[in-house]
Parts: C-alpha cells; sequence; structure tokens
C-alpha cells in the first residue's frame, strides 16, 4: 500500500473542503482550488481529515493513489499557507524590478524582458539582495512561473551568470588555460 496515499490530510483551522464525487473544492485564508480527479480514487473526509483509497491494487490505482493524496495535500496547504519560490539574478548590470504588478528583467539583452504574472500569482522584488520572490496557492503554478522566469536567463557555467533558484548550485567549468 502506498505510504503517502495511506496517510490522512489535515484540514487546518479557516480551511473549507467540499467534496462531490471526484471534484475537491478548498476553500482557505489566501484563496480557493479546485480541481477534479480520476473517479476511480475514492475521496471522503472522516474526523476533520480528507482520506484518499483505491479500489483496487491494480498498477493504475496504485499509481494514483498517493499522486491524488499528494495533489490534495498542496491544495490544503496553498490555501492556508501559500507557497513561494526564491530565484536571484547574478551578473553585472543584471537587474530585476517591478512595474505595477509586472516583472520586469535587464539580463543582457538588448531590451529588457516584461513577464506578466498569471491568475493567482505575484511577485516581489529584492534590489538590494537582486533576489525574485514567486507566491501564490498553487503550487504546481508558482513552480511554471519560477521556471519560466528562469529560462528568461538560465545561468551559464563559467562565470555564474543568469538567473538561478536560490538553492541552486551551478557547477562551475574552468575557462581557457592559456598558454604556458
Amino acid at each position: 500500500m502506498s505510504r503517502i496515499g495511506r496517510a490522512p490530510v489535515d484540514v487546518p483551522n479557516g480551511v473549507d473542503v467540499k467534496i462531490k464525487g471526484s471534484n475537491v473544492r478548498v476553500k482557505g485564508p489566501k484563496g480557493e482550488l479546485a480541481r477534479t480527479f480520476p473517479a476511480d480514487i475514492i475521496i471522503s473526509v472522516e474526523d476533520g481529515k480528507i482520506v484518499v483509497k483505491r479500489p483496487s491494487d491494480e498498477p493504475r490505482h496504485r499509481a494514483l493513489h498517493g499522486m491524488t493524496r499528494a495533489l490534495i495535500n498542496n491544495m490544503v496547504v496553498g490555501v492556508s499557507d501559500g507557497f513561494e519560490k526564491i530565484l536571484e539574478v547574478n551578473g553585472v548590470g543584471y537587474r530585476a524590478e517591478l512595474d505595477g504588478e509586472n516583472l520586469v528583467l535587464y539580463v543582457g539583452y538588448s531590451h529588457s524582458v516584461k513577464m506578466e504574472p498569471p491568475g493567482g500569482i505575484s511577485f516581489e522584488v529584492d534590489a538590494r539582495t537582486r533576489q525574485i520572490k514567486v507566491m501564490g496557492v498553487d503550487k504546481e503554478m508558482v513552480g511554471q512561473v519560477a521556471a519560466n522566469i528562469r529560462m528568461v536567463r538560465p545561468p551559464e557555467p563559467y562565470k555564474g551568470k543568469g538567473i538561478k533558484y536560490l538553492d541552486e548550485r551551478i557547477r562551475r567549468k574552468a575557462g581557457k588555460a592559456g598558454k604556458v
């Protein structure tokens, strides 16, 4: 049995969960999320906890069991606490700033790169530490927006210039050896 799928999801105070068949709607202080899961998986609320069960031991059901529980947990954590990813801008003259809600990146191109946040996502920029914070309630969306920002100028291995995740380590390469 899936160890992740077997664990119930705790529902904190202030979070409202509505389950109608395979549709799950979670509402909390930070926002609201809804998602439709495969109809085979059984989702129910018991004693203030969300329990996910599978109908059989088929490989398809076993795969969906843990994934469904993890997605529901991400929904509950997102509407109660929210998610954030922090990116760091490295390089001489490289910087990021906010223009209203839009993120503007100056990363060595002849033009600035403007990125609009999708619904439910917000940006925060610290010019002193050169960090970009991507925040939202949907973990999948936060991760995708952060990946899109990183794709504008991925870090390069020689000088480490570019946009990287805060906890990311860049494998550095030695430059040219030169004549001896």
